[in-house]
């Protein structure tokens, strides 16, 4: 996002979203060099497969349930809970029931852009 005084701010009209993958969309809320937020909607099935990358990632369930694998754990969290994937650490979701989440990203995800 451009640092116009329009770019400050996140509203529902702004939200634009991008399938990107089977079951899974998702919307860039707000990023700048070093943080990144972005909301993940998933449909019951569908998986985030395990990946890793260099940005630390918290990951925050507003709504669903998912089982979440962080490194060699795997957990099943509901609204409220999440996860911390350090950097290069493994990680990925699989839906149980469709819900969204919050990723945040430092420093931004630059292939999201």
């Amino acid at each position: 996002m451009a640092a116009s005084a329009d770019q400050h701010f996140l509203t529902n009209e702004s939200q634009q979203w991008e399938t990107v993958g089977e079951g899974v969309r998702r919307s860039l809320l707000a990023y700048g060099p070093d943080l990144m937020l972005v909301k993940v909607a998933f449909e019951t099935g569908a998986v985030g497969a395990p990946h890793r990358h260099v940005h630390a990632q918290i990951t925050y369930v507003e709504s669903g349930v998912f089982r979440c694998l962080v490194g060699e754990e795997e957990r099943v969290l509901r609204a409220g809970e999440g996860f911390h994937a350090p950097s290069n650490l493994w990680h990925g979701v699989v839906c149980e029931e469709a819900g969204v989440l919050l990723d945040s990203f430092s420093p931004m995800r630059e292939d999201f852009v």
